[in-house]
């Protein structure tokens, strides 16, 4: 190999390492140090106190939430007047779930992602009764005054009405 043809390869090998350098430079960033503000508006514990017409249907939820700067954890009571499994487990029609994550609004959509969880809120294991692993849902999120919200789920026909039972200041924690 002659001496143009050394030079040529080493030119491509310094191209290609810059590319990739600066490939890996502009595709990575780090992770922030702190959690997210979240929304200031929804910052605290709301409730779900009843839905309308709930005794004329045959199975019904009611929600809590408690946003936290970007964190939010939930509670869902169910309520059936249809046995769908096992009696242990649907506790002759009233069972709760729990759920944590993060959220994220954009615009009117505020969209949540998280896992079931234990009455704790630790993570919960593949196994026993209701669901486990991912939760997400998708809400439209409509104010309806300083402590009322009102979430349209894009996978529920029922709105949820809720109320702002304790309001949260959001002091961002270390991740």
């Amino acid at each position: 190999m002659g001496s143009d043809s050394q030079f040529k390869i080493k030119q491509m090998q310094r191209a290609f390492t810059f590319l990739l350098l600066a490939f890996t430079l502009t595709a990575c960033s780090l992770n922030p140090s702190l959690q997210g503000k979240g929304e200031g508006y929804l910052q605290g514990e709301w409730k779900q106190d009843s839905i309308a017409m709930q005794k004329q249907l045959l199975s019904y939820s009611l929600y809590e939430f408690k946003f936290s700067c970007d964190s939010v954890y939930g509670t869902i009571r169910s309520f059936s007047k249809v046995n769908n499994g096992y009696d242990t487990c649907m506790n002759t029609g009233k069972w709760t779930e729990f759920f944590r994550g993060t959220y994220q609004q954009t615009d009117d959509t505020l969209r949540i992602k998280g896992n079931f969880c234990n009455s704790d809120f630790s993570l919960k294991e593949p196994k026993g009764c209701f669901r486990s692993g991912v939760y997400q849902d998708v809400f439209k999120v409509t104010p309806k005054g300083d402590s009322l919200v009102q979430l349209s789920s894009t996978s529920n026909v029922i709105p949820v009405n809720l109320r702002l039972i304790n309001k949260i200041v959001c002091n961002p924690k270390p991740l």
